[in-house]
């Protein structure tokens, strides 16, 4: 039974960690380490500008498929080169957190539903996913993680989830 009653107040974490554009890749990794979340918003001039997630980390260390090259005459034809290398290419070659992260950012309001972040996290299969207020600063991350642990506890009861922490 879905509960969408609740809202995402009451499953996103309140401490989120944050850089700016000129953070390493480095320093992201590190941020997702320390604070156990799959994403770091990107901020400049306290606006959310972007995010990176363990998938933009993980696609930069993947091998690119480079597309085969035929050079006809003096020109050099791309065979199959379009969108999606040049997005394995711009996360290969990314330096900085301006450069890896995916922008502009899906985000949801801290009023929204349950049932509106996990249709969100599904169609747009994005997670995490920063928590705004009306005036779109953000004021939370919401996680599958913390929903399906929410999930729990509203499934089980408090004192079932409660038992099986720790």
């Amino acid at each position: 039974m879905p509960h969408g009653e609740q809202s995402v107040k009451e499953v996103m974490r309140r401490e989120v960690p944050i850089a700016g554009p000129m953070a390493s890749v480095g320093d992201l990794a590190r941020l997702m380490v320390d604070h156990r979340v799959p994403g770091v918003p990107i901020i400049e001039n306290d606006e959310l500008v972007g995010i990176v997630t363990e998938g933009d980390l993980i696609q930069r260390e993947a091998d690119v498929d480079i597309p085969a090259v035929a050079t006809l005459f003096d020109a050099i034809l791309m065979a199959d080169a379009g969108e999606p290398f040049e997005e394995e290419l711009r996360h290969v070659l990314a330096t900085t957190a301006g450069e890896l992260m995916s922008s502009p950012v899906v985000s949801i309001r801290d009023i929204a539903t349950l049932s509106e972040l996990a249709t969100l996290m599904m169609q747009q299969r994005v997670n995490p996913v920063p928590v705004v207020d009306e005036s779109r600063r953000i004021v939370g991350l919401a996680t599958r993680t913390g929903l399906v642990e929410m999930i729990a506890r509203l499934e089980l009861g408090d004192s079932a989830a409660d038992s099986q922490s720790g």
